[in-house]
């Protein structure tokens, strides 16, 4: 195998540019615009971001919805344990989540507020990661998760949830339920920016990409083709699935917004290029709508197969994330870009500011 070193992934930043708040108004962000052909850096506001684009092109967005999957409750005993869900199941009310806590067995519950939510262990998975069945007294599960639970903002805030996070770690066309992180790419979006693009003839199109603590998993392996990106469930609508076909056979862009979108997106070109190769005839043609899991990692010497163009954030050094999006513009384009988003002072990861891959 091919050994590429994660230390090729690593960039030096000052603590005080992790953005620990976001800004106000959303759309206020820092945009930095890159050109990959010219290999030009340009800086701009998030505000600005549709007079990059043109008519034709296609914005896709993930419309997942976070919620407040951190749930502090009581053993029996009265110790106590924290519930961390982590990834939805099939199955009504069976969860994977991450349990902090002493002598956690199956068959264990664990009673969340005032008690009228029980967590029960079914069985371990693996480390801390357990799978669980939520009950709920009198009420809804769902409805009970909103009452007790927190918003698990990043580890990398340092701080608690604040009422400010029930707005602003959410997207604002966030429709469905399942995310424990936000598509951070999608957070400087309002109503006006929105405006804007309609008004420029750029399309909107969505998939769900339900974000799981994943995310947030650095590169441990010294050789980042060994590295393994954890599961996630997505959603690819019919909609979608024709407003991509129209925009490649027109000659518009795809422009993905976050790498959820772009690992969605890719997801579903990758198995209609494997039916492609089957059955012949090109790849547009074998594109279908999709429900189901991705582990698609992507890395250097992938070939982007939908995605033109990139919304993103600014990512953690050794993450998948930086390694997707340096095999999309280029490691050392990225890495120039970074250091100088240092220099001139940008707000970093979940709550920073935004780049836009042209």
């Amino acid at each position: 195998m091919e050994f590429i070193p994660v230390e090729l992934y690593d960039y030096e930043l000052p603590e005080h540019l992790v953005a620990k708040y976001p800004i106000e108004p959303r759309d206020h962000a820092r945009l930095m615009v890159l050109d990959r052909k010219r290999q030009e850096i340009k800086h701009d506001y998030f505000y600005n971001l549709p007079g990059y684009l043109k008519e034709g092109d296609l914005l896709v967005l993930n419309d997942t919805k976070v919620i407040p999957a951190r749930l502090l409750g009581k053993k029996p005993t009265g110790g106590r344990v924290e519930v961390l869900l982590n990834r939805k199941l099939p199955q009504p009310n069976r969860w994977h989540a991450l349990i902090g806590g002493k002598k956690i067995k199956p068959g264990l519950k664990v009673f969340i507020g005032d008690g009228s939510l029980v967590a029960t262990i079914v069985k371990q998975v693996e480390g801390p990661l357990f799978e669980v069945e939520l009950t709920a007294e009198g009420g809804d599960v769902m409805e009970k998760i909103y009452k007790f639970g927190k918003i698990p903002i990043p580890p990398y805030l340092e701080r608690d949830e604040e009422p400010i996070d029930r707005e602003r770690y959410q997207t604002v066309f966030a429709k469905k339920e399942g995310s424990v992180a936000a598509p951070t790419a999608s957070l400087h979006f309002t109503e006006r920016v929105f405006e804007e693009l309609s008004r420029k003839g750029v399309k909107i199109a969505y998939v769900t990409l339900h974000v799981g603590l994943g995310t947030f998993k650095p590169i441990k392996v010294k050789n980042i083709l060994e590295h393994k990106v954890d599961p996630e469930y997505i959603e690819v609508p019919t909609q979608t699935v024709e407003l991509i076909k129209e925009t490649k056979t027109r000659g518009g862009r795809v422009v993905a917004v976050g790498t959820t979108v772009v690992r969605t997106l890719e997801t579903l070109a990758t198995l209609a290029e494997e039916e492609a190769k089957k059955t012949g005839g090109e790849l547009l043609e074998h594109l279908r709508p999709y429900a189901g899991f991705t582990d698609l990692y992507i890395k250097p010497g992938y070939r982007f197969k939908l995605v033109d163009a990139m919304v993103t954030n600014f990512h953690l050094p050794k993450s998948s994330l930086l390694v997707l999006v340096a095999t999309f513009a280029g490691r050392e384009f990225i890495l120039r870009a970074y250091k100088e988003a240092v220099e001139k002072g940008y707000r970093f990861y979940s709550y920073g500011d935004a780049m836009l891959i042209l």
